[in-house]
């Protein structure tokens, strides 16, 4: 890498990160990301540009608003330096390209949903359908190199130039992707609702599954979800273990209950706590997205040299 550039785009993604900031906190709400400017959602009192500067002003305010003194959360911080690091990874794994381009875009949109549904539990339109419209563009001029793209070329033999033969499965792929990781969703959504009466599956969620299939292509949206569903899994488990543990033994020590009667009175409440328990799902979805964006093939290949 060229370290003047590498530093060049460290800076772009700490200031997206900051901008991200501001979609993170005000889409959910309905609020404009451009106008009015900065405020401290406390006191509401306009943000000074030299309090705006990513990282370091966090820092030299120690984490606090200059006039109210009422604590900022680190989260804006945490987002300035993660889309800082991820235009960097985006730059060294694809250098000065249209690919990095497409995974700076990708990261942020996928960074901002992740943080957005962990805080508020919505998934913004205003960041999925813009993001579906640019992974399928953007197919055109970066190729998906997936699945489709590998199987078909050799299979059918078009009347045409390969440039446009490469963009079209790119295209067809970045497609099947979205089709099929929306459809995939919706279903689960669907069948759970008619099974428990209640929702499970919320349509940001189906509309995040879109988008990055039109970014990962049709194989690695596959991987998305299996590791998605996995790592979801795991964590309402490690919920219902931790809400067991707690309420056992506070039964031990409030009610004076015996070892045997706690733990079953303690299991029925845990059984509760997660049905009413609301997982942002999309936090897995986004975060084994990125995951698959950077290291998917390489796992897939590994994966199939072991068989």
């Amino acid at each position: 890498m060229d370290p003047f550039i590498a530093s060049a785009v460290f800076v772009f993604g700490l200031l997206f990160g900051s901008f991200l900031n501001v979609c993170i906190y005000r889409l959910p709400r309905g609020l404009s990301v451009v106008w009015p400017g900065s405020a401290c959602p406390h006191c509401d009192i306009p943000i000074r540009f030299y309090d705006n500067i990513p990282v370091f002003s966090w820092l030299i305010l120690g984490g606090r608003c200059r006039n109210c003194k009422v604590r900022i959360t680190p989260r804006y911080l945490i987002v300035e330096v993660i889309n800082g690091l991820l235009f960097l990874a985006c730059y060294a794994h694809f250098g000065l390209s249209l690919a990095t381009l497409k995974c700076a875009v990708f990261g942020f949109l996928l960074l901002g949903l992740i943080f957005t549904d962990a805080e508020t539990h919505l998934l913004p339109d205003k960041m999925t359908l813009p993001g579906l419209a640019f992974g399928l563009l953007i197919s055109l001029f970066v190729p998906v190199n997936d699945l489709l793209s590998m199987l078909l070329p050799g299979a059918i033999d078009f009347p045409v130039s390969s440039d446009i033969s490469w963009r079209l499965f790119s295209f067809m792929d970045a497609g099947l992707g979205a089709l099929v990781g929306a459809s995939f969703l919706y279903g689960i959504g669907a069948a759970y609702f008619r099974w428990r009466g209640v929702e499970g599956m919320g349509f940001g969620d189906v509309k995040l599954m879109a988008m990055m299939g039109a970014f990962l292509g049709l194989r690695l949206t596959i991987l998305t979800m299996m590791t998605a569903s996995l790592a979801g899994s795991a964590y309402g488990l490690w919920t219902v273990l931790v809400v067991w543990l707690k309420r056992m033994q506070r039964r031990k020590r409030v009610f004076h209950e015996t070892g045997s009667t706690a733990r079953k009175h303690a299991w029925a409440s845990a059984q509760v706590a997660l049905r009413r328990h609301q997982m942002p799902f999309g936090v897995f979805l986004g975060t084994m997205g990125l995951l698959a964006f950077f290291f998917g093939q390489q796992f897939i290949h590994w994966y199939w040299r072991q068989m």
